[in-house]
């Protein structure tokens, strides 16, 4: 009978990798529908033109979940062999076969053409969308055949083809199996179902319409990046489905063979021939940018996550120096901190005009007092919301301008140095008078976005980097009065750290009432020099807040919960502190960690849900950037921290409250 409508929710499609079963030509089902119990077909036309697909499917027509269900489609072609057929299905099943055949009669059995047969699990499991296999059949042009479809699970979940009850046009018939109800076949008088024959390419999925998709997948927003240097479109998860990227592009191959890509200028993608000029074009300019720096990476996989780590960042980075976190609406805005990392990253691996390009972007939008707003719109003109400001702007991006002055080309780099420096020294001298009598910052929302009723290490640690790191710039640039003031402020910050927070093992907050955080990874380098006893800190947060499915919850406040999501920028920070701190084996299976969670494009996401699958956003900015700095510190080419600059005792008096 019909399927129930709304029995399966529609969704959209995403990544998979199909295990098709060749089953040879002649071979029905196991558990196929009797031909006993077939109804008597009318007789077959053969019409003027070809009726070889039908492409609505906004109703779950009728299930093929067998035994007792089944389906066939009437069709005829031009052509004498078919090579392709596609259906558009829906499983609320994870596991079982779906098979697909070209009969001569729709009820026998022994008239199969062709079969061919997938697994739900090689799919992803339960999902909805245009289902393609590969199938060989000689065929007599103009003569009607038919597509029949069935299904086996062991789950009592439903399979389903879906379509219109529209009336087509010249259409052919659409048949329904359905022993219990019709007691055998039976000719829909209206519906149609949705199927193609021979597609076309510009008619295969992920080029208009989507493929297959595991429901699971749908967790994230968005799959992938193109880009063409000035704009940036999201790869939606129902168009990333069977597509790759062309090695070392934003250009995507997909499933037809066929490229996806935002031509120059341009700012909505278009699909064009493989061979395509303006597609050739940017892939060479993608390599040639790669190969003008440096893509780390021990082992070819971990070389192409670097690989695509480079490609995202460039990608999300703006004209302007604006970089996005991720390219999906709420995160469509330039925080510091997340930009900091970008720097760091992109200076480190010898791409020195976009991490300059950042810091310029920060010297724009900083405020008037010296600190930067917690986010801005992309083209710089300010605060999306009034989202609280957050202080440990002012500790990353001096951070990122040190890191970047080590890595830039030395020809020319105290001038570019000169430029920026006026944006180090205000949020250097406010970092500087926002410490208290016990050397602490005020309580102020960090990374976790949300306030603190007590100093936090989230804004602490950077703030000492940060410090650190204006206090050796303004030396390099002979500003000793800076350094000196800014050095006994960095002394007083790491004083009042080593009172309040390293006894408790560097937990979110002073008082340690707000459990572990993993920004006690902010302690170790790169970020700061190591104190003695933060190895010891670092083992005891990662194990406190260690989850089931692997990565790590950024902390364990017993007034917020983060719920059963890891998020891999909070656990890729234990892999860049041990990778710096030498703790080899350590750092490698966080990585590992973090590398098996890529999705089918290769691209980072920034969580990871309780069933261990991507979610939120991929790729994430933050985590791209983590991933390339631990991935150099494994090659040897660890980024050290800012020096804790001397200051003179009498010097350390002066500056004591």
């Amino acid at each position: 009978m019909p399927f129930a409508t709304g029995v399966l929710p529609t969704v959209l499609p995403t990544v998979f990798s199909a295990l098709l079963l060749l089953a040879p030509a002649g071979v029905p089902p196991a558990s196929g529908p009797p031909s006993a119990s077939a109804s008597v077909s009318p007789p077959l036309r053969a019409p003027a033109v070809p009726y070889d697909g039908q492409p609505l499917h906004g109703t779950a027509l009728f299930s093929v979940k067998a035994a007792n269900n089944a389906a066939a489609q009437e069709f005829t072609v031009s052509a004498t062999r078919v090579s392709r057929i596609a259906v558009y299905l829906g499983s609320t099943a994870a596991t079982g076969r779906v098979t697909a055949q070209i009969r001569r009669d729709k009820a026998d059995a022994a008239s199969v053409v062709a079969s061919r047969t997938v697994t739900l699990e090689s799919l992803g499991g339960a999902g909805t969308g245009w289902l393609e296999f590969p199938i060989g059949a000689d065929v007599t042009p103009g003569t009607p055949y038919y597509l029949h479809v069935q299904a086996t699970t062991a789950e009592s979940k439903s399979i389903a083809w879906y379509g219109t009850t529209t009336p087509v046009a010249d259409s052919l018939t659409s048949w329904n199996y359905d022993r219990a109800y019709w007691g055998g076949w039976r000719a829909s008088t209206s519906s149609r179902l949705a199927f193609r024959v021979n597609p076309p390419d510009t008619e295969r999925c992920g080029e208009t319409e989507p493929c297959y998709v595991p429901t699971s997948a749908l967790a994230a927003r968005t799959a992938g990046l193109l880009s063409n240097g000035t704009a940036t479109e999201a790869v939606l998860p129902s168009f990333a489905v069977g597509a790759a990227y062309v090695d070392g592009s934003n250009v995507l191959t997909l499933p037809s063979g066929r490229r996806r890509y935002l031509p120059a200028g341009a700012q909505k993608s278009t699909v064009v021939p493989a061979d395509d000029p303006g597609a050739q074009a940017q892939i060479a300019e993608s390599r040639a940018w790669l190969a003008a720096g440096r893509v780390p990476g021990a082992t070819p996989d971990r070389r192409a996550a670097a690989q695509r780590a480079l490609l995202s960042m460039r990608a999300l980075l703006q004209p302007n120096g604006a970089f996005a976190a991720a390219w999906a609406p709420p995160w469509e805005y330039s925080w510091p901190r997340d930009g900091a990392f970008a720097a760091v990253a992109f200076a480190a691996t010898g791409h020195d005009e976009e991490a300059y390009r950042i810091l310029r972007y920060d010297a724009d939008t900083q405020r008037a007092d010296g600190t930067w707003e917690a986010r801005t719109k992309l083209d710089g003109s300010g605060p999306p919301d009034s989202r609280a400001w957050q202080l440990d702007g002012n500790g990353w991006v001096p951070w990122a301008t040190w890191q970047w002055y080590r890595a830039a080309p030395a020809a020319d780099r105290d001038e570019r140095l000169r430029v920026l420096y006026p944006m180090v020294r205000k949020a250097s001298d406010h970092a500087a008078a926002s410490l208290g009598a016990d050397g602490l910052p005020p309580a102020s929302p960090d990374y976790w976005e949300l306030g603190t009723d007590t100093p936090n290490i989230g804004t602490a640690a950077p703030l000492l980097a940060g410090l650190n790191a204006a206090a050796d710039l303004a030396d390099r640039l002979g500003q000793a009065q800076d350094a000196d003031r800014w050095a006994r402020a960095a002394r007083r910050l790491s004083d009042g750290i080593a009172v309040s927070f390293a006894p408790l093992g560097y937990p979110r907050t002073a008082d340690g009432t707000h459990g572990r955080d993993s920004a006690a990874a902010f302690m170790a380098p790169p970020i700061n020099g190591a104190p003695g006893d933060v190895r010891a800190a670092l083992d005891s947060t990662h194990a406190a807040l260690l989850l089931p499915n692997g990565g790590l919850s950024p902390g364990n406040d017993p007034g917020f919960s983060w719920g059963s999501y890891a998020w891999t920028a909070s656990t890729s920070f234990f892999a860049l502190a041990w990778a710096h701190l030498g703790e080899t084996g350590k750092a490698q299976g966080v990585l590992d960690w973090v590398l098996s969670k890529r999705n089918g494009l290769g691209e980072l996401p920034e969580t990871v849900n309780g069933s261990g699958r991507p979610s939120s956003v991929a790729p994430l900015g933050w985590t791209g950037a983590l991933l390339l700095m631990t991935e150099l510190a494994l090659e040897g080419s660890p980024q050290p921290a800012p020096p804790l600059r001397p200051v003179a005792d009498g010097a350390r008096r002066d500056g004591a409250r």
